[in-house]
């Protein structure tokens, strides 16, 4: 989750600057919102020589307080993930709450705030480093005493690795080894996955799937609804850059742009700049405000077809990962949103 250009800032005051002279409208129909959630990724808090992964504590204060107003609803990520497993309405303004690798400010920092604040969460761990009882990680006796606390624990691998990079019988290993690693500690298999850093291509997609889990997360921003890919559900994830107040009212408040026809149909890029594209669904109505965000380019040229969208990007992406956000103005001053991560290798 590594951004290391300004060009999301720019696309976050446009959005926040337009959300009060739009002039979108909507019929009153068009406005269901029940059906989606978003899904919040945290990872350090309170670590600030690592700004790109961890959260001011005043930050995440001035987040809990949000939440704890009375329009969000604040649900365990695998009661999410079974509404949409079973195709039941979700409150709206759902919100779920995810955090990443285990890290020891968890259980010291922001653990403590969420038990006060009674907000569930699920916490995905790397078995390695708890293994290894690595500096600045949790211990199994911490996050049993989040689980009795009814804490949920994923699985995020062995041993962290870029997954799409290595073979798929190391990514067998890196998951089944987790799995017995988890199950023995705490007593039971993780249902919940998160790819790390992300990044995933269709074969580790598949794997996740074939593995029996409920469903897998990325670090692709967006909200999710029932139509969503069960094995690559959005993040929006949080950082010291991307986590004042005004951007997470932004993200906890969006709603799906559901699309479909997306390509490429694999984040590992092959050809490089990618064809990207996508249709999107009629349900949401007129589009023509609609526009996308490279974390390398900005904004991006789109050519339309109805409502195929075509961006062009004006030259290849760098090695390693690279964002797109796509928004479109929404019902009741609300944001569309509908990201991906793509990874080039070489």
């Amino acid at each position: 989750m590594r951004n290391k250009t300004p060009v999301f800032q720019v696309m976050v005051l446009f959005i926040f600057c337009a959300l009060f002279k739009s002039d979108y409208n909507v019929r009153a129909t068009e406005f269901k919102s029940a059906g989606s959630a978003v899904i919040l990724a945290y990872h350090r808090f309170g670590e600030g020589q690592f700004p790109s992964t961890s959260i001011r504590m005043e930050q995440f204060k001035s987040h809990i307080a949000e939440l704890k107003r009375k329009r969000y609803n604040i649900l365990p990520i695998t009661e999410i993930v079974q509404k949409i497993n079973d195709r039941k309405k979700l409150p709206d303004f759902t919100v779920g709450i995810s955090i990443d690798d285990a890290y020891s400010s968890v259980y010291e920092k922001a653990w403590p705030l969420l038990r006060e604040a009674k907000i569930p969460f699920t916490l995905f761990i790397s078995t390695d480093a708890v293994d290894r009882q690595a500096t600045g990680y949790m211990s199994w006796n911490q996050i049993r005493e989040l689980k009795s606390a009814g804490v949920t624990i994923g699985s995020q691998t062995k041993s962290h690795k870029h997954l799409p990079l290595i073979s798929i019988e190391d990514v067998k290993q890196e998951i089944d080894k987790a799995n017995v690693r988890i199950s023995r500690e705490i007593g039971s298999r993780p249902d919940l996955f998160a790819y790390p850093y992300g990044e995933y291509n269709s074969s580790v997609r598949q794997l996740i799937k074939d593995r029996g889990f409920k469903a897998a997360f990325t670090q692709s921003s967006g909200a999710l609804n029932n139509s969503s890919d069960k094995f690559a559900l959005p993040r929006f994830a949080l950082n010291e850059r991307y986590g004042g107040i005004d951007r997470f009212r932004l993200v906890a408040n969006s709603l799906p742009l559901p699309v479909d026809d997306v390509l490429p149909s694999d984040p590992l890029l092959v050809e490089n700049p990618p064809a990207f594209g996508f249709t999107v669904d009629s349900s949401v109505g007129p589009i023509k405000q609609l526009a996308c965000f490279s974390s390398n380019e900005g904004e991006l040229r789109l050519e339309r077809l109805g409502r195929r969208i075509e961006a062009r990007f004006n030259s290849m992406l760098p090695k390693g990962r690279s964002r797109v956000n796509c928004t479109l103005p929404g019902p009741n001053k609300r944001w569309r949103w509908f990201g991906i991560q793509f990874l080039v290798s070489n």
